[in-house]
């Protein structure tokens, strides 16, 4: 057995990331990979990810081992697609907690366990497909009312006349006009003061304000 263990520690963890080889209680020989990373980084963009993914292409490791498939991605479609590439590769994963093992003994990949891989990657990609669509719909609609921009879909940049006739922004103004200070004309308007120092200057430069 050529094996490695993949350890997946938080960024806020005070451990490095690691390389270490160690061996088991039955003296079998092994390549321990710490990875200090984000959570959202998918398994193969990892440093250490990418280095697990090299060694079974290489055939320098036939088994990994870890102590949930969880740490194996970054969400369930990472988790998936990982298992479904390390499993390609004819690695034999070995999940402790999920008392998971992909290979018989006898070398033949589990069926079952091939079988709900290929299920899942399914449910995982008709969700995205799904949420594709959607923001799809989503960007249609905005353009059929006219609010969709080509900047990424950020709402349209308002006109002076747009931006001063609105409720509170032109009782800020009506303040401003009667000499309150930028403060306290923010505060009855019930807006936050960086918007009574955008409608001041707005105000002036417009001429509605002297």
């Amino acid at each position: 057995m050529k094996a490695a263990k993949y350890i997946k520690i938080e960024v806020s963890s005070p451990k490095n990331s690691r390389q270490t080889i160690k061996h088991t209680a039955e003296g079998i020989r092994y390549l321990e990979v710490v990875d200090k990373c984000s959570n959202n980084i998918a398994f193969q963009d990892r440093e250490f990810g990418k280095n697990i993914i090299k060694l079974g292409t290489t055939g320098e490791i036939d088994t990994l081992m870890v102590d949930s498939i969880s740490c194996l991605g970054k969400n369930g479609l990472d988790i998936f697609k990982t298992i479904k590439t390390l499993m390609d590769l004819k690695i034999n994963i070995k999940a402790e907690k999920e008392s998971l093992e992909t290979i018989n003994p006898d070398g033949a990949q589990k069926r079952s366990i091939s079988i709900m891989v290929n299920m899942m990657n399914s449910i995982y990609e008709h969700e995205q497909n799904i949420k594709a669509e959607k923001q799809k719909e989503g960007v249609n609609s905005a353009k059929d009312k006219g609010v969709y921009k080509n900047n990424g879909g950020n709402k349209p940049k308002l006109s002076y006349k747009q931006f001063i006739n609105k409720e509170k922004n032109q009782n800020c103004l009506k303040e401003l006009k009667q000499g309150e200070s930028i403060r306290k004309s923010a505060k009855l308007s019930g807006l936050s003061l960086g918007t009574a120092v955008k409608i001041k200057k707005l105000a002036e430069i417009n001429g509605d304000l002297f």
